[in-house]
């Protein structure tokens, strides 16, 4: 591990807080990225120029969450939570938001991808 990235963060807080930091930054960079979707009327410039802004405060959330996960998580860890955030949170916004439907297929997909997290949350498998 690196030497303490974020000191004064209770054991329970370094577990804890890279997950809701990057439930909050996915939140920003999925309006980010699809948010204009429902915008079709604006010039594309102009979407271009707000969802940099938007992804500017994702950014002020997941740089800190992969700082302090860090703490107590590997970076394949990291990477693979945010990876399940991101289709988590994708999931909520393109039903609640976008309107689209949530079929068996979506489920199913989403499930061979968190047991793919799984093998990286218990890794490494000993032959």
């Amino acid at each position: 591990m690196p030497p303490s990235l974020a000191p004064g963060l209770t054991p329970l807080m370094a577990f804890a807080a890279p997950v809701v930091l990057l439930v909050f930054s996915n939140i920003f960079m999925t309006f980010a990225w699809y948010g204009h979707l429902k915008v079709e009327h604006r010039p594309l410039w102009i979407i271009i120029l707000v969802s940099w802004g938007i992804a500017f405060f994702e950014y002020c959330l997941a740089v800190p969450a992969n700082r302090i996960g860090r703490e107590v998580y590997s970076p394949a860890e990291l990477k693979t939570m945010q990876e399940v955030i991101t289709l988590a949170v994708f999931a909520v916004f393109s039903v609640t938001y976008l309107g689209e439907r949530f079929t068996w297929n979506h489920a199913i997909g989403f499930c061979l991808i968190a047991a793919g997290a799984l093998f990286i949350f218990k890794g490494p498998i000993r032959v």
